[in-house]
């Protein structure tokens, strides 16, 4: 495997080295793929020069130290321009420096750009009408959806325009474009990744995330994005998945899938069986599309708090796909707004009796694979797995397990217990140690 594609814990290459090799495919397959909305050559080469001075000299802040690292253009960096993936905001100077991006660098990582968001990351597909749409790197002659919002980093880590990155998930918004990029993508529990300094959509459901090539880079960014704790992800990650007790998602929630998507998942599941878990079936209090509605309500209420003046401003140049998804919330009264609220508690209650005899909850990550973009419904949702995580707590794993026949990836999401990272990790590991997915890159 070429170094670019090689995950960062086994990369041998010296940061300036590593920081050149990824500017050169940006400035090779970048107007292609359109995954930066701006690249930081010139300071990125001069923090890998110091990386490298300061590594020889003995003072490596980890693991992580001179890796370079991309950044979903919703997270501010004081001083330079972020958009939040609108026409709006194309000017918007950051005032301040987001807790991530500083946790970032003190762990020595160099940011290299910024990456491509749905506008206001309100968008499940990860097309963008006035900014652009980045090109998903699997299908280099069709446009596909690259998975949203976080469908810049999604990209630029596929198809090694960077080793690994940052993107924020409120209903899929890490997981989605992981699965249908290939790569791996790890949603946070509400509260454990700061969000000080993002660029708020729903304040109750956003979480900040590592997008990277495998289970244990995504570990290691991990340790670096998260709150200060005791726990380390890295103590648990080969510990296999023998005698865990993994669910099974319930009969009716195969109905949105396709064959293919069904196909890997089910092997998925057999694969883990073969490896000492024990796979169970679960009865969910819910459908997930029922669950998802209400996150779709939550984030419209929420979001509409936010940007409501653009969205209801025809002048404005706000994407016609996400100008009625805010505007979902303009409707809704307070009261609704609470009892909605109210509601959810209830269902975290019953969602966590239902799962309380297993380690994990196991889904497809997607129901399809990445449709082309012509054909996109927008006013349906990618989320179909995913926004039910935001709404209950928990965190959860994205990971490749298979390719349909004309070549597109399909993923596994390895859903835990709020704060439960590690097991994630863990399973995800296990899995991927069993199988060659995460190995394939896009032939560009």
């Amino acid at each position: 495997m070429e170094p670019a594609f090689r995950p960062v814990h086994e990369q041998k290459l010296s940061s300036q080295e590593l920081v050149r090799l990824y500017l050169s495919r940006i400035e090779k397959y970048g107007e292609k793929l359109h995954a930066f909305v701006s690249v930081y050559a010139d300071d990125a080469l001069r923090a890998a020069h110091a990386a490298d001075e300061a590594i020889a000299a003995g003072y490596r802040l980890g693991p992580l130290h001179g890796m370079p690292v991309a950044v979903k253009d919703i997270v501010d960096i004081e001083g330079r321009v972020t958009t939040g993936g609108s026409k709006v905001w194309e000017k918007r100077v950051s005032p301040r420096t987001a807790t991530l991006v500083k946790r970032l660098v003190q762990a020595g990582m160099i940011v290299i750009g910024k990456t491509h968001s749905v506008e206001f990351a309100m968008g499940s597909f990860g097309t963008n009408q006035h900014m652009g749409t980045p090109w998903n790197p699997w299908d280099p002659g069709t446009l596909r959806a690259p998975g949203g919002s976080s469908s810049g980093t999604g990209v630029a880590v596929a198809a090694a325009l960077a080793p690994c990155g940052i993107g924020t998930d409120t209903g899929g918004s890490v997981r989605i474009p992981a699965a249908w990029c290939g790569i791996v993508g790890l949603k946070t529990t509400i509260g454990r990744v700061s969000v000080e300094g993002v660029l708020p959509l729903a304040h109750t459901l956003d979480t900040p995330g590592p997008m990277c090539r495998d289970v244990e880079d995504a570990a290691l960014l991990f340790n670096v994005l998260k709150e200060p704790s005791r726990d380390d992800p890295m103590a648990e990650l080969r510990r296999g998945v023998a005698g865990l007790t993994l669910g099974r998602m319930p009969q009716r929630d195969r109905e949105p899938a396709s064959a293919e998507v069904l196909e890997a998942y089910d092997e998925s599941l057999r694969v883990l069986e073969k490896l000492g878990a024990r796979i169970v079936d679960v009865d969910l209090p819910k459908p997930f599309i029922e669950l998802g509605a209400m996150v779709g309500r939550i984030i419209g209420a929420e979001g509409y708090s936010y940007v409501g003046e653009l969205v209801d401003d025809p002048q404005q140049p706000v994407d016609d796909d996400v100008r009625p998804r805010i505007q979902l919330g303009r409707g809704l009264s307070a009261r609704d707004y609470l009892l909605l609220l109210r509601e959810r508690e209830t269902l975290k209650a019953r969602w966590n009796a239902a799962l309380a005899h297993v380690d994990a909850l196991l889904t497809p990550g997607t129901a399809t694979p990445a449709p082309r973009v012509q054909d996109i419904d927008q006013k349906g949702s990618a989320a179909i797995y995913t926004r039910a995580i935001n709404l209950v707590d928990w965190c959860a794993l994205a990971a490749p397990n298979g390719f349909t026949p004309g070549g597109l990836p399909t993923s596994l999401q390895i859903a835990c217990r709020g704060y439960g990272e590690a097991m994630a990790l863990r399973i995800g590991h296990a899995f991927e140690q069993a199988t060659p997915w995460h190995r394939r890159t896009p032939a560009l």
